[in-house]
């Protein structure tokens, strides 16, 4: 049986289950199972945690946590069972795993200068959860595997089939993974502004910090196409015109933190 890319991907598309994301009600295409994602998070997020040397600065680990958990208490998943690491790191970093496992690098609480800098950063990791983007990049992944299986096939015992092969990987890869990457990013710039802002956080700082984010840069940065995040420039914009629906957000926040504690 002749298997081509539209049967591979028509096959996986009728497996599988689509999802709206809570904020930017954006449709989601998931095909891993929610408890899976999350045992996967967690063993990542172990492991991590063994290589990596937590902070000793308990004052600043615990500013660190309740800034995350804050934020976490006000998505759209309070229930999970949400941990913020602080990592002793010159890193200028964060990152987050399903399942709500959250840490970031000591090398950018500098950049964040207060407790809503912080917050930005923070909101975004949440969102990047409560979005599920884990799951959704190893759905994607399979979906693109799948399809170059079915190429494969497709073409057959061509001389030119590895050449063929490469170059459509080569597509899939700049054409779908990248701008997926960057897609996942800005959704989780809008899902965050809003859940800081929610938590109490002045969300005009989330401008701000992109802003001395950019500005810490040094050398030439890699043109946008071939990069998994928005530029600073594409970043800010986008969160200037986001930007007056948080504050509303902010106004109607139970308690209101402004920038929080000075970092």
């Amino acid at each position: 049986m002749k298997i081509t890319l539209a049967f591979a991907l028509s096959i996986l598309v009728l497996i599988s289950g689509c999802s709206s994301t809570p904020v930017s009600n954006r449709s989601a295409l998931i095909l891993v199972p929610f408890s899976q994602e999350v045992s996967l998070g967690e063993k990542s997020y172990d492991e991590i945690l063994g290589k990596e040397k937590l902070s000793t600065d308990k004052d600043l680990t615990a500013v660190v946590e309740r800034v995350g958990l804050r934020i976490a208490r006000v998505s759209d998943m309070p229930k999970l069972k949400w941990e913020v690491s602080l990592i002793e790191s010159d890193q200028q970093n964060a990152f987050a795993l399903p399942g709500g496992k959250i840490a970031v690098y000591t090398g950018l609480i500098p950049v964040c200068e207060n407790e809503a800098g912080l917050a930005a950063v923070l909101a975004h990791e949440v969102a990047h959860v409560i979005a599920r983007h884990g799951a959704q990049r190893m759905s994607n992944d399979l979906i693109m595997d799948t399809a170059l299986i079915g190429a494969a096939v497709g073409v057959g015992t061509s001389e030119n089939s590895k050449l063929i092969l490469g170059a459509l990987g080569l597509g899939a890869y700049y054409g779908i993974s990248l701008p997926y990457s960057r897609a996942h990013e800005a959704e989780a710039d809008e899902i965050g502004l809003t859940y800081m802002a929610e938590a109490g956080y002045d969300p005009d700082e989330a401008e701000r910090f992109w802003k001395r984010f950019s500005a810490k840069k040094s050398g030439a940065q890699a043109p946008e196409f071939l990069s998994t995040h928005p530029s600073d420039a594409t970043r800010i914009n986008k969160i200037r015109k986001l930007l007056p629906n948080a504050r509303s957000k902010y106004k109607s926040a139970k308690t209101q933190y402004g920038l929080g504690e000075k970092l």
